[in-house]
C-alpha cells in the first residue's frame, strides 16, 4: 500500500525527503489552488517553516511535487512533521501538467504555531530552492522563493548537519517531468523528543 503526498517546502528536495523516507518516488510537479506559500510556521528552533495557507482565492496557488511513499514511510514522515501538533493533514486535489490527482495528502500548519514575524534559516530555504529546481517549477515561482529573507542558524552544528544532506549524491528523478518541462509559461515550548526540522 502506498500514499501520495504533496511536498511544497523542504520535502520538495529529493535528498531531504529520501534521507527521511527512502521509499519516496517523485511522480510529477503540480499545484494546489486557493492556497499561498508562507514561511510563517514557528518551529521549536524559533525559525520559520513553510505552510500552504488556505486563502479561498482561486488566483493563489502553491507549486510542489507529488511523491509516492510506502505506508510505513508515511508514518515516519508524520513524526517528522509533528502531525497533530505542528501540522495537520488533509486530502486535496493537485493539478498537474497531465491531469488532476485526487486523494493527495498535504500537511498544513497548525494555526497555533503561525507567526508572521519568523524567518527561515538559510539551510531550510536552500532545501526549498533545491527542490524547486529539481522539479523544474515555474521560473517566477522559483524566483519568489529565492527572494525570501533567510537567517543564519546560530546552532552551527545543526547547520552543518543539514547542509551535509545537500552534499549527498543526487538521487535519480522519476521519469515524470517537472512543471517547467511540461509548461514553460506556467503561472506563476514543546516536545523536544521529536527532531524539529520541519517541512
Amino acid at each position: 500500500m502506498s500514499v501520495l503526498v504533496f511536498a511544497y517546502g523542504s520535502n520538495l528536495c529529493l535528498e531531504r525527503l529520501r534521507a527521511r523516507t527512502p521509499s519516496a518516488r517523485a511522480l510529477t510537479a503540480g499545484m494546489l489552488r486557493r492556497h499561498a506559500l508562507r514561511w510563517h510556521k514557528r518551529s521549536l528552533d524559533g525559525s520559520g517553516k513553510c505552510d500552504a495557507l488556505a486563502t479561498g482565492d482561486s488566483a493563489d496557488l502553491v507549486w510542489g511535487a507529488v511523491y509516492e511513499l510506502s505506508a510505513t514511510d508515511k508514518l515516519v514522515l508524520d513524526r517528522f512533521e509533528g502531525l497533530g501538533d505542528d501540522y495537520f493533514e488533509r486530502e486535496v486535489v493537485i493539478e498537474t501538467p497531465g491531469a488532476s490527482m485526487a486523494g493527495v495528502v498535504v500537511y498544513l500548519a497548525n494555526p497555533r504555531w503561525i507567526d508572521a514575524a519568523v524567518r527561515p534559516y538559510s539551510w531550510y530555504k536552500d532545501f526549498v530552492v533545491r527542490g524547486a529546481a529539481q522539479h523544474r517549477l515555474p521560473g517566477n515561482y522559483r524566483a519568489a522563493i529565492e527572494a525570501i529573507d533567510a537567517l543564519e542558524d546560530p546552532d552551527r552544528s545543526r547547520h552543518r548537519r543539514e547542509v551535509a544532506v545537500l552534499a549527498a549524491p543526487p538521487p535519480a528523478m522519476s521519469a515524470a517531468g517537472g512543471a517547467g518541462a511540461a509548461d514553460p509559461g506556467a503561472i506563476p515550548g514543546r516536545r523536544p523528543r521529536r527532531p524539529d526540522t520541519g517541512r
